[in-house]
């Protein structure tokens, strides 16, 4: 969604916009979450856009999106009247999220969205020597370290360590020499420096 006035669109704001509509299959939705933790635009352009979707929650399920019943009905329906067969709406099948390059040395796998709450829970997968830009926690930030060596600040952390960010901190410096990987729970609106 930009603008003829914006300087320089990112390269993912098409993405969001498809995001920002659920219209992305999940393996891309987790990419697009990684990389918004990441970009200040694209964090901006989603948050600008889920209010707009979120209004849309007041209008009847059934009409927006047709329970798999209803089309399913409507799909033999249509094919007696017609004469032919039935097209039956494709089965969602759960797929493993993939891994998204977010930033030099840093990857990331969404494992869940909690958007009214601005809350996302994801692997996160340093590179030896990758450092996770210095950023302030808009809400709670909990880390849980699975391998490898975590620096947060002057605090070494080893596989099982916990560290906890509370809202209105922020951590200047995070960095792992050995490459690291850990269940990070954030909110969407942190800010980067």
């Amino acid at each position: 969604m930009k603008s003829t006035g914006d300087p320089v669109a990112c390269e993912w704001d098409e993405r969001v916009c498809a995001h920002a509509l659920q219209r992305l299959p999940a393996d891309e939705a987790a990419a697009v979450e990684a990389h918004v933790i990441t970009c200040a635009q694209c964090r901006q352009e989603l948050d600008a856009l889920r209010p707009v979707v979120e209004s849309f929650a007041s209008w009847p399920t059934d009409v927006l999106r047709p329970v798999p019943s209803l089309q399913q009905r409507l799909a033999r329906r249509i094919a007696a009247d017609t004469g032919t067969e039935p097209v039956l709406p494709a089965q969602q099948e759960w797929r493993e999220p993939e891994w998204a390059a977010v930033a030099p040395g840093i990857e990331c796998k969404l494992l869940a969205t909690d958007a009214p709450r601005r809350r996302v829970s994801m692997l996160v997968r340093l590179a030896p020597g990758a450092s996770y830009p210095p950023h302030n926690h808009a809400g709670v930030e909990e880390l849980h370290l699975l391998d490898g060596e975590l620096w947060i600040e002057d605090r070494k952390l080893l596989p099982g360590d916990y560290n906890r960010g509370e809202p209105g901190t922020g951590d200047q410096r995070v960095f792992s020499e050995t490459g690291c990987t850990c269940v990070l729970i954030t909110s969407t609106a942190d800010v980067l420096r």
